[in-house]
């Protein structure tokens, strides 16, 4: 019915004069495939084809596209597919760009462009049970019905542990805040979003936000705030063996420890410019300006200004100020704190979780190769995936991370959109040759 009030509207406002605008091109097609814009005759898919805002793209079986929109988004639609370029507006550096796609059947391959990246709400992609909000990234996505666990069976290599890279997820977020990683490069962080070890996390003026990280540790971040995760490595099956070392290099934290501090709390620790922060098991607040304050409201600290060998031990409800001399002040009151304290706070139960969904189970499938995606189905679940992450939405409106990456993905020899040599690479999928290495 919703297909059809589409169709219907498209047809009424192209009987009425509408112009419908260019959004991008065809860069390559292989087989039968056609687009075709809402009251108009159906077009081949073919190199240099013109696509316009409404356009409904369809390819047979055995055939694929890659296109090219104007905002530098590449997407591959797979076989047997069909994708409605639904509304697309684009021009550099405007405030009002947005992409929104309706996946009816197949899936596609794509890696995002300026829309996405300028705005973690600009695009979307809809289905019929769930939508994908991309934030900047590069993906698959997939509507199987009855023929993801065939494809599944035909691939050779053991499914892949579907391992979340991540170390924090961002739970709460008003405000501006970054991701500043180990190679100087910086991307958007939204609620949902993935922190990784090296990163250093920035908020803006008035920004607070609250992030997870895998082994419960939470942390309520400040407006203005400079915060580096040094190190993070945890196995939930041995948490004694974690390490979790981190900086607030300006700012402000609000810091509940979690299970790798009570499993070995050598093994966890917060540095300042004018101290070091050993844990036991603890909540303390820190704020660092040109003297950096620490609080203690639940469990202890130990804390060794820099410079000096002497151990201070704080207890609940006991702090310190420190100056960049060195100086040591004793404090009784809490200082004044933006955010919530971390202990108040829920984490949403499927930030981290993997779930027994049967590969090939019919419903939505969404690979992420890097970025940030986030499943939202029509019963308000929502599902936020990171870097190497695979999920999964059903038809009745549940999410879950599968506890492998299913084979259809991992295995799959689409052409990716910013692949290279694409005919040869289409005349060895022809003959059934395979790298010996396989990139997905």
């Amino acid at each position: 019915m919703r297909r059809a009030g589409w169709a219907l509207a498209a047809v009424l406002a192209a009987s009425a004069g509408t112009a419908w605008a260019q959004v991008g091109e065809v860069e390559f097609a292989r087989g039968v495939g056609f687009a075709q814009t809402p009251g108009q005759a159906p077009r081949t898919l073919g190199k240099g084809l013109p696509l316009k805002e409404g356009d409904r793209l369809t390819t047979a079986d055995g055939a694929s596209a890659i296109v090219k929109l104007e905002d530098g988004t590449r997407m591959t639609v797979r076989p047997n597919s069909e994708l409605v370029i639904s509304q697309y507006q684009f021009k550099e550096n405007s405030p009002d760009n947005s992409m929104l796609l309706q996946m009816v059947r197949g899936g596609f391959r794509a890696v995002t462009g300026l829309i996405s990246k300028a705005s973690p709400n600009a695009a979307k992609v809809q289905t019929s049970t769930a939508t994908i909000g991309i934030r900047g990234t590069d993906f698959d996505a997939r509507i199987c019905n009855r023929d993801c666990a065939a494809e599944s069976q035909k691939v050779a290599e053991a499914a892949r542990p579907n391992a979340v890279l991540a170390s924090a997820k961002v739970v709460q977020a008003t405000g501006e805040m970054y991701a500043v990683d180990a190679n100087n490069q910086r991307r958007r962080l939204v609620e949902g979003g993935s922190v990784y070890p090296g990163d250093v996390i920035e908020t803006a003026a008035g920004t607070r936000a609250v992030i997870a990280f895998r082994d419960d540790t939470r942390l309520t971040l400040g407006p203005s705030t400079r915060f580096r995760v040094d190190n993070f490595v945890y196995d939930e099956q041995n948490a004694g063996e974690g390490r979790f070392f981190a900086s607030l290099l300006r700012g402000s934290v609000r810091a509940l420890t979690g299970l790798i501090a009570k499993a070995n709390n050598r093994n966890v620790g917060f540095s300042t410019a004018t101290a070091t922060i050993g844990i036991r098991g603890t909540g303390f607040d820190m704020t660092c300006g040109d003297t950096c304050t620490l609080y203690t409201w639940l469990g202890s600290i130990v804390v060794t200004p820099q410079g000096q060998t002497a151990l201070q031990v704080l207890q609940s409800g006991q702090g310190l100020a420190i100056s960049p001399t060195g100086g040591i002040t004793a404090i009784s009151a809490p200082p004044a704190m933006d955010g919530p304290r971390p202990d108040t706070v829920t984490v949403p139960p499927k930030l981290f979780s993997k779930d027994s969904v049967p590969e090939g189970q019919d419903g939505l499938y969404v690979f992420v190769r890097d970025g940030h995606i986030e499943v939202d189905t029509v019963t308000g679940e929502k599902l936020h995936m990171g870097r190497g992450e695979a999920g999964f939405a059903s038809n009745s409106g549940e999410v879950g991370r599968p506890s492998t990456i299913p084979r259809f993905l991992s295995g799959d020899r689409t052409p990716m959109p910013d692949s290279r040599n694409l005919n040869l690479k289409t005349v060895l999928d022809d003959i059934n040759f395979k790298e010996k290495k396989t990139c997905s």
